[in-house]
């Protein structure tokens, strides 16, 4: 497949209710703030998510988590051994064409290849696709409420019901993320228009199959995707102009809903973004 011969830019928005986004696993698994107090939703979850949504399109997805694996590789180091040609390969050129050839998020994302089993001691792959973190339009609260385990986890253990532990949560706010797909790399890594539209399906699916005790079912939401494709390789406007086009703001003081949120789109002459509501 030819590589994509037109920038691209995005922009997703999205709502959060009595939920955990991200928890920091440096503050009790809190759900992550900015110095400021904004919520933060960081940009490798962001792309963990995508990953998963492009595993349920049936794509082939090289940096697996544990629980979601469809092979047998127990690491990243024997998935990439699994293939005979990698595992011998000493040419780097070679090395990265077929590592593209095999894995989406590989095109997409690129990755460092710095295992032992494999021909060359480290190979680095520069992917396209740029996804930034996601901060809420607004300070959030987090809520905070104390959980008791009521059962034994080992036979010789007393019942301890007044064991207690935590779990957090925000109950509302409207967070928004951009990101960018580079032409230049996208040549390097052969990343296609096909491969772009199937990054795009899946933000607009961003949370399907993705509910845990911290996010239930319907709590993550995304309510708006916005895809600027340019008619240049480098794009009529830069990334940065692009994504100041759009702004999120409450129209009160005490938003408590996603209509209580003003979303103006300031035109780019020559350049309209499809629009489209989540899943």
């Amino acid at each position: 497949m030819a590589a994509i011969t037109n920038k691209i830019d995005f922009a997703v928005i999205l709502s959060v209710r009595n939920a955990n986004p991200n928890g920091d696993p440096l503050n009790g698994n809190r759900p992550r703030e900015s110095y400021d107090g904004h919520g933060e939703i960081s940009d490798v979850c962001l792309k963990r998510k995508i990953r998963n949504r492009l595993m349920d399109m049936d794509k082939p997805i090289f940096v697996q988590s544990e629980d979601r694996t469809t092979d047998s590789a127990k690491s990243l180091s024997d998935r990439a051994a699994a293939d005979p040609v990698l595992k011998g390969e000493k040419d780097k050129e070679k090395f990265i064409t077929r590592a593209c050839e095999n894995w989406l998020d590989v095109r997409a994302f690129g990755q460092v290849f710095a295992f032992k089993q494999l021909g060359l001691a480290s190979v680095g792959v520069r992917g396209p696709v740029s996804v930034q973190s996601a901060y809420s339009v607004d300070v959030v609260e987090i809520e905070s409420i104390q959980i008791t385990k009521s059962v034994s986890g080992e036979t010789s253990e007393k019942r301890g019901s007044d064991t207690m532990g935590m779990k957090h949560r925000v109950p509302f706010g409207v967070y928004v993320f951009y990101g960018s797909i580079n032409c230049q790399l996208a040549e390097r890594t052969d990343f296609s228009q096909e491969d772009a539209d199937a990054i795009h399906e899946a933000l607009k699916t961003l949370f399907d199959n993705d509910a845990s005790s911290a996010r239930p079912e319907g709590s993550m939401e995304v309510r708006k995707v916005y895809w600027w494709q340019h008619n240049s390789k480098g794009g009529q406007y830069s990334s940065a102009k692009v994504h100041r086009s759009l702004t999120v703001a409450p129209k009160g003081d005490s938003p408590k809903g996603f209509d209580d949120y003003a979303i103006t789109l300031t035109e780019l002459p020559g350049l309209t973004p499809q629009i489209d509501d989540g899943h």
